[in-house]
């Protein structure tokens, strides 16, 4: 990958990153609080420890890349009891994150970085994979919200409930 490419795909990708932010924060406005220890089954993450993670990780990746080596002690995630705090936690963190890694370098974005020893790639392809990662999670959470007694917020346009 070319460092022109390597800022190219940043700039696309932290749109995507800020733009899903957005659409995350409606999903976890929606979890009811007394309600947030609910998983579907004991192997599942239970909706407050899901919106910790989804937020955590959203912010932990974009350190990473802005770091140029991912450490488990650098992923780190809100430890927030309520939905409310989680998205406060969000709103601190994620701004900051995000633009340490538009201020990065072309050179430094094209530089292949190791994830945990599982693989290694270009750092700013760990942007895209954040996206993925959030999208995956934040659908995993939005399934809990009706067992829950919640409405489903529109994600990518309305939703059953929002009609």
């Amino acid at each position: 990958m070319t460092s022109e490419h390597a800022k190219i795909l940043c700039d696309v990708y932290l749109a995507d990153i800020l733009s899903e932010a957005a659409i995350t924060k409606k999903v976890l406005a929606a979890v009811p609080a007394d309600k947030s220890a609910y998983a579907p089954s004991e192997k599942c993450m239970t909706a407050i420890k899901l919106c910790n993670h989804i937020t955590g990780t959203d912010v932990s990746f974009l350190k990473g890349v802005a770091e140029g080596a991912f450490a488990r002690e650098t992923m780190s995630e809100p430890n927030a009891a309520t939905p409310a705090e989680v998205i406060k936690w969000y709103d601190e963190n994620l701004p900051a994150a995000v633009a340490r890694v538009k201020a990065m370098s072309a050179d430094d974005l094209a530089k292949e970085i190791d994830f945990f020893g599982f693989m290694k790639m270009p750092a700013v392809t760990f942007l895209s994979m954040n996206t993925r990662h959030n999208v995956h999670h934040r659908g995993q959470l939005s399934s809990y919200l009706r067992p829950m007694g919640a409405k489903v917020p529109g994600i990518y346009g309305p939703s059953g409930d929002s009609q």
